[in-house]
């Protein structure tokens, strides 16, 4: 969504035998950027309906979502885009990636999970990440900050 209203998204933060779960949401595999999966939230739904929703075509695993972790908001100085991300910790009994699985929107190709270690070696969105996958803390915010492609 473009125009005055910044465009609203939810995202899960997935930790699995002390790995996070991130996917690479670029069509054509045109950046190396990682992020948590998720998406944008359709009217009319709960913040964790669209959550579940969207994790499941990035992922194809079912979540249960808990408590909010982030706010992160973007925007692109050169046009009128403007995001706001809210990131919320997510369980799953059936943690396991089939290799097979395609996103039905197409837009993710890649979907891996991470050490925090290995986290550290790869472009990853938001900066702060790390602190609030592996963070026991309260709900972060990040302020507007420039795009990244």
């Amino acid at each position: 969504m473009t125009g005055k209203y910044p465009r609203l998204a939810v995202r899960g933060l997935l930790l699995h035998q002390d790995k996070l779960l991130l996917v690479n949401a670029w069509p054509g595999k045109k950046s190396d950027l990682w992020c948590a999966p998720g998406g944008g939230v359709d009217p009319g739904k709960s913040l964790p309906d669209n959550l579940i929703r969207e994790f499941y075509e990035e992922t194809g695993l079912d979540i249960t979502v808990g408590a909010p972790a982030l706010v992160n908001e973007f925007h692109d100085p050169g046009s009128d885009f403007h995001q706001v991300d809210i990131y919320f910790h997510c369980d799953t009994e059936m943690p396991e990636i089939a290799e097979d699985w395609v996103d039905p929107e197409g837009v993710v190709h890649s979907r891996r999970f991470v050490s925090r270690t290995e986290l550290a070696g790869l472009r990853v969105k938001p900066d702060s990440l790390a602190e609030v996958a592996w963070g026991t803390g309260g709900i972060a915010y990040d302020p507007l900050e420039p795009i990244v492609r």
